[in-house]
């Protein structure tokens, strides 16, 4: 008899139930995700960046020469025997030593990758710790900070990543070490920004009333609310570290032989332009290419995803 006392409250449960199943099935990751797969170039740009990843992990298992095989018997007839053939076994042709031009390919692809997403790791590890401890502990401290970062970004970034690089030496660690920590400035402006809205919030002034340190409520509270913006700046950051990388290779200073980049297959390739072998800088060229701008339609995705004004 209950039940039926009151048959407009239980029409209204029944209404509300489902209701409240849609309100609680959605998250904002999972909303961020479906406006990401909503995005055709974004996909588009995650697919490539599978096979080039793929490409530059498992690549080297279908060649049948090493990077740095010599093949003698084309010494001298490269524009004429040093095509790209399968019979031969030469992919993508050879360089102008001779070596497998293919081999050579995932190599350099490897290497540029490496160098993109570390140094970009990099830069977005100290960029985020740095600039969350400014906006967070606030006052002189935080201008001393940010004042630090703008006589940083004062400074020309390529002069000094070439100078660190002669004076050094040049190897792919200090490519590594120089591009990730020069980086990091634009990513501390930005973290800092964030976090200065993020430290007034009820859950970190929660956190502040029961005691917590300031050094905890950055790294439980504060660097864990930016991941949004993080995971957006590092997708759109790894296309600048590997266009750096490739200038810097493309200018003889950034990897050496026997290793090899995009940057240095591209050198290589250009200076062969006349001998009738323009394989040699077309292949190194689209991959540098199609990297780029899979990681720039990438990033773009990502960020009208986790884009708050858009939802």
């Amino acid at each position: 008899m209950a039940k039926h006392a009151n048959p407009d409250a239980d029409i209204l449960d029944e209404v509300q139930e489902p209701v409240n199943e849609q309100v609680k099935g959605r998250s904002l990751w999972a909303d961020a995700r479906d406006r990401f797969f909503k995005n055709k170039a974004a996909v588009v740009g995650l697919i490539v960046l599978f096979f080039v990843t793929a490409f530059a992990i498992f690549g080297g298992l279908i060649s049948q020469y090493e990077p740095q095989t010599v093949d003698f018997s084309l010494m001298g007839a490269m524009a004429v025997n040093g095509s790209p053939s399968i019979e031969t076994g030469h992919y993508f042709g050879v360089d102008f030593e001779g070596r497998d031009l293919y081999a050579r390919v995932v190599q350099g692809t490897r290497v540029s990758l490496m160098v993109g997403v570390v140094g970009a790791l990099v830069a977005v590890v100290v960029g985020t710790l740095y600039g969350a401890i400014a906006g967070y502990l606030g006052g002189k401290t935080d201008d001393v900070m940010m004042r630090l970062v703008d006589v940083l970004m004062s400074i020309p970034f390529m002069f000094v990543l070439i100078l660190m690089l002669v004076i050094f030496g040049q190897s792919i660690f200090m490519l590594f070490l120089g591009i990730g920590l020069i980086a990091w400035l634009d990513m501390s402006r930005i973290a800092r920004g964030q976090t200065l809205s993020i430290k007034n919030k009820e859950f970190v002034e929660a956190a502040i009333a029961t005691g917590v340190r300031p050094l905890t409520i950055i790294l439980r509270h504060i660097v864990p609310n930016l991941l949004g913006i993080v995971i957006v700046y590092a997708t759109l950051l790894v296309p600048q570290m590997i266009i750096f990388e490739s200038f810097i290779s493309y200018l003889g200073l950034g990897v050496q032989e026997p290793s090899t980049s995009l940057g240095a297959l591209i050198r290589q390739g250009t200076q062969q332009m006349n001998n009738g072998t323009l394989w040699m800088l077309a292949y190194p060229l689209f991959f540098f290419l199609i990297t780029l701008f899979a990681f720039f339609f990438v990033g773009d995705g990502l960020r009208d995803a986790l884009d708050p004004k858009d939802r």
